[in-house]
């Protein structure tokens, strides 16, 4: 599978980040991806009112991504932001493309490092998989990295690749842990993970520097099965393609059965 890495900073226009977005997604397809992800907030970026910028799934802020995906025949997987019941607003994830029509609310709210998502931020409640190609594919934002048994479950759904938008957090050792977070998560369940961040909204920024809200410190990565770093990006805008071998997932999972060994 041929999978785009689309690291781009998002605004506070939604009008101007789906322009970026459509943007990104033709080039991914220019350059043969079957699968472009780009980041967590995509639609308006954190530190802002979200409620007055939320969108249903089938408002035009969705419709723009659904159409770029017809157009190129790319499945696409963006973050935005819908409402929530309860007056708060959903941290969603859409994937749509070739018989594809999903949509994934973030589980695991960052409230964490002084930032509080849930006051804002509804959680979602149900593990999501599509299929990509015939390849199962699970859906899992930001914070939700730091949850093993979230990849897992996608594994045990019967995906072997993993995607994980998200707007990383600057601060101390947070681009540290980054790192070493996808391999960690690609290893516990033996899945590719393809984890695409915002850009650092300043490249030139100390990613120790601790920030209002969480903007993105970049250091997208596609990361094997067996815990190893495939490809990475830096910390500004940039886009990315590079192939995963589906069936090294199962090689893998046959040398390091961590999913059928497990007890707990």
């Amino acid at each position: 599978m041929r999978i785009a890495l689309c690291q781009m900073t998002a605004s506070t226009d939604p009008k101007e980040n789906l322009a970026a977005v459509v943007e990104q997604v033709r080039r991914a397809a220019r350059e043969g991806a079957r699968l472009a992800v780009l980041p967590e907030a995509s639609m308006v970026r954190f530190g802002v009112p979200l409620g007055p910028v939320a969108e249903s799934l089938d408002g035009p802020w969705a419709e723009g991504v659904r159409s770029v995906a017809r157009e190129t025949g790319v499945t696409v997987v963006v973050g935005m932001f819908t409402p929530a019941p309860d007056g708060r607003v959903a941290n969603t994830l859409l994937a749509t493309g070739p018989e594809v029509e999903e949509s994934y609310d973030k589980i695991h709210l960052y409230d964490a490092f002084g930032f509080r998502e849930s006051d804002t931020v509804a959680a979602g409640t149900r593990v999501v998989t599509v299929d990509v190609d015939g390849v199962r594919v699970g859906l899992a934002t930001c914070y939700d990295l730091r949850f093993p048994e979230l990849f897992r479950a996608h594994a045990d759904a019967g995906a072997t690749v993993s995607v994980l938008p998200a707007a990383w957090g600057a601060g101390p050792g947070k681009r540290a842990q980054w790192d070493l977070l996808v391999r960690a998560r690609a290893l516990d369940a033996t899945v590719w993970l393809a984890a695409v961040g915002q850009a650092a909204p300043d490249p030139a920024a100390d990613p120790e520097a601790r920030t209002k809200a969480p903007t993105g410190v970049g250091r997208s990565v596609l990361v094997g099965p067996d815990g190893t770093v495939r490809a990475q990006l830096g910390s500004a805008p940039e886009l990315l393609v590079a192939d995963a071998d589906i069936e090294e997932t199962e090689r893998v999972r046959r040398a390091v059965a961590v999913l059928d060994n497990r007890r707990l």
